[in-house]
């Protein structure tokens, strides 16, 4: 089912005289349990037209580069196929998406589109809402339980939201049934781009080409599902207990494709729940799955400056202030730490990890960020990088994820613990804690056999 709370008009405009109705890809960029383009899909039948999906690939999305475009247009590959053999044409044309879903929008009855949380993607909407000459749709589909339904408020920490979370979560989790369209749009004429050659879209486009493709992951709404099955068969039953360790690999792989859209968090959460792994795993993973992931959103939904160092609590900045003038037993540059050139073997490893793969073992994400905190001369400048850094080289860089991530390791969503130096009471790691709970040479040898 289609819950009512995830479905908000963007305008006041009527339905108009159209040929089809449009559905506006954007974030969530799947053909499988998408809500947005379910509700596309009845909405069609209703008004007896074809469905049409389009997709705008912009060269100018603030800090992407061809590591991210490349797994992005894998993905829309894949999704382009699985619409078409569903009678939809995929329209996918380089610029700016609300420009191009706006040019679609001159022929379309009704747009639909799903929701993104970015300062951005909160301003291609209003955009398109202003311009289009039709009503304009919104239907919330890459979070379990909607944002606004599940708090009005910026929340202080995961614990203040889980229950709010938990208290609509069944509701929620409901299946989604896929529509049957009675009318195809494969023979509308509609220039568009094919996405077959990614190599060949990839380099037709002008964008940043510091950080390359990598092997690791590649981009699709199958391969998401590939490595759930495998998570689910394998690494989930020891969740509970080991997701911790960076050295026993115990986690699901699935955050880049949660970022860009390609796989549904109902669908992982649902997989997840009816898993044989134990109750103690299976809802360790959904707390970070659900509450966490959630506690993201929230953060970005209602917290105007969260990309800035202004945005952490006023204890965090407070502390940092006081300490920041401790003298730092080691200080690197920015080159130095982008190039994993520093004494500390753990925090080298974790930073060739993310340039080689786009991905980082979540404890050791923790752990790099603090170590920037330490390691320089200013805590804004300290998050500039940390932040600066996160966005360029992971795959799921640049949503509210990354910079909840990023801010965390000054504070957020967290309390005051002991005063140290440099820390103040922000809380502190360091390689004797790694050396102490983990086999930590195991993932330094691991990370090197990636090169």
């Amino acid at each position: 089912m289609i819950q009512p709370e995830r479905i908000q008009p963007l305008n006041t405009k009527g339905l108009a005289r159209g040929a089809y109705v449009l559905y506006w890809m954007q974030a969530s960029q799947r053909a499988e349990l998408n809500h947005a383009l379910e509700h596309a899909a009845r909405r069609a039948n209703t008004l007896g037209q074809p469905l049409v999906a389009a997709f705008g690939v912009t060269d100018r999305y603030a800090e992407a580069n061809e590591r991210h475009y490349a797994f992005m247009l894998e993905g829309l590959r894949e999704t382009q196929n699985t619409l078409r053999r569903r009678g939809v044409q995929l329209v996918v044309r380089r610029g700016s998406p609300e420009l191009v879903a706006g040019e679609l929008a001159g022929e379309a009855s009704l747009v639909v589109t799903d929701r993104g949380y970015t300062r951005v993607q909160r301003a291609w909407r209003r955009n398109l809402a202003r311009s289009a000459p039709c009503r304009v749709v919104q239907v919330e589909t890459d979070v379990v339980v909607p944002v606004e339904v599940a708090s009005d408020k910026n929340e202080y920490a995961a614990a203040t939201l889980r229950t709010k979370i938990h208290r609509h979560l069944e509701r929620f989790l409901a299946p989604l049934r896929r529509t049957r369209l009675d009318r195809g749009s494969l023979d509308l004429r509609l220039d568009g781009m094919d996405l077959q050659s990614v190599g060949a879209v990839l380099d037709s486009l002008e964008i940043d080409r510091s950080a390359g493709r990598v092997k690791a992951f590649v981009g699709g709404t199958s391969h998401a599902r590939r490595r759930l099955r495998e998570f689910l068969s394998g690494a989930l039953d020891a969740y509970a207990t080991r997701s911790n360790d960076p050295s026993g690999h115990i986690r699901s792989n699935l955050s880049a494709y949660l970022h860009f859209g390609q796989i549904s968090p109902v669908e992982i959460a649902r997989r997840v729940r009816a898993a044989s792994a134990s109750e103690a795993s299976r809802d360790a993973f959904c707390e970070q799955l659900i509450v966490r992931r959630e506690l993201s959103a929230n953060y970005v939904r209602y917290c105007d400056r969260y990309a800035s160092y202004r945005a952490l609590p006023s204890w965090a900045r407070a502390t940092l202030r006081a300490h920041r003038g401790d003298r730092r037993q080691t200080v690197y540059t920015a080159a130095q730490l982008e190039r994993a050139e520093t004494h500390d073997p753990y925090w080298n490893a974790a930073m060739r990890e993310m340039l080689a793969t786009g991905a980082m073992h979540n404890y050791m994400r923790m752990y790099w960020g603090k170590k920037i905190l330490e390691w320089t001369r200013s805590p804004a400048w300290a998050f500039r990088l940390a932040l600066r850094l996160n966005n360029r080289y992971f795959l799921d860089g640049r949503g509210p994820n990354a910079f909840n991530n990023v801010a965390w390791c000054f504070g957020l969503h967290d309390r005051p613990w002991g005063e140290r130096a440099t820390f103040g009471m922000v809380r502190y790691m360091n390689a004797a804690g790694l050396e102490r709970k983990f086999a930590i040479a195991d993932y330094v040898r691991w990370v090197e056999s990636l090169a």
